[in-house]
């Protein structure tokens, strides 16, 4: 029954979510990682961004980012460094409309776009044989739901989800109702309508946003852009479909979940304990503290813990597999 005890422990006066979200926030992006970027051609005639952190391993991590966030982000940057740092190969892409130069068709990216992963796994796979997937946020749900809802690509071997939503209906809802949610609200929401806009300038016939400065919830907005736009029927319906929590239970290849019991974003629904109970390769860390892709102890500094940990479970879960696969030549 992998439900794990962390030894996560943050400082005294660190010992709170907001405080551990917003730092996290707040701090500068770490040098040390220089992506090699590359266009991913899809078949639909739209395109996603890569970026490259190669030392020569013969083994690799996929780097799925939040909402709002691309391969430059903070978290994405520091992950990077630190699995490059015990033998892994990285690759980072940037979700529809989130690299540097907006994609070509009308829609976006969402929670459960399984879809383009699936393609960025495809095309790695033609140069790995062993590839794992680390998700945040946004991208820990996104990567979660792909490798439940159908076999993933023989290469994927194992993963790991930082501080992801698990219920997104649960998760919108708390964050639109609690007063003390507002800040990261509203700045996730400002964000999604000027995309928007760029998108009607663009295609003027397929979106109205007359009105849109006025939308202030995920509600309002997942109901008038996001589903419609990505084919469902209105926000609920997305949200239905696209969690990942209802997928757990069929994951086949050791995966860690890691949210924090104070995340201000998370509510209950996204601590899946009966789930990694019933799953022996799902493994459920729920830190007393950390916040919303914080973790911040300051044993090296401002490096977060959690790259340290997502580092040591993927190369403990490969050194295990190692093993099996000798055991098995003998």
């Amino acid at each position: 029954m992998p439900v794990l005890t962390s030894r996560f422990r943050s400082p005294f006066f660190l010992c709170n979510g907001h405080l551990q979200t917003v730092l996290s926030a707040l701090l500068p992006a770490r040098s040390g990682v220089t992506f090699q970027r590359q266009r991913l051609e899809l078949v639909d005639g739209d395109f996603l961004d890569l970026g490259w952190g190669r030392i020569g391993a013969d083994r690799l991590v996929i780097l799925s980012h939040g909402l709002e966030g691309s391969s430059d982000a903070r978290y994405i940057r520091g992950m990077a460094a630190a699995l490059n740092a015990v033998e892994w190969d990285v690759l980072v892409w940037d979700f529809r409309g989130c690299s540097r130069e907006t994609n070509r068709l009308p829609r976006l990216y969402h929670s459960g776009e399984t879809g383009d992963l699936g393609a960025v796994i495809d095309f790695a796979a033609t140069r790995y044989s062993r590839i794992a997937l680390v998700g945040f946020s946004l991208g820990g749900n996104l990567i979660l739901k792909y490798l439940g809802e159908s076999n993933p690509h023989p290469a994927v071997v194992g993963a790991a989800a930082i501080s992801a939503p698990l219920d997104l209906g649960a998760t919108a809802r708390a964050i639109d109702r609690h007063w003390w949610n507002r800040i990261y609200r509203d700045s996730f929401i400002k964000s999604l309508i000027a995309k928007v806009e760029a998108k009607a300038i663009r295609f003027p016939d397929k979106f109205d946003v007359n009105g849109i400065r006025q939308i202030r919830t995920f509600e309002e907005f997942d109901d008038r852009y996001t589903a419609p736009v990505h084919g469902f029927r209105d926000a609920e319906d997305y949200w239905n479909k696209t969690s990942a929590r209802q997928y757990l239970g069929w994951i086949t290849v050791p995966t860690l979940i890691l949210n924090a019991c104070d995340d201000p974003l998370l509510t209950p629904e996204s601590f899946p304990v009966m789930e990694a109970e019933g799953n022996p390769c799902l493994f459920l860390e729920m830190p007393k503290s950390g916040g919303h892709l914080g973790f911040i102890d300051l044993v090296r500094g401002f490096e977060p813990w959690s790259e340290r940990r997502v580092a040591e479970f993927l190369s403990a879960k490969m050194k295990t597999q190692s093993q099996i696969n000798a055991d098995l030549r003998r």
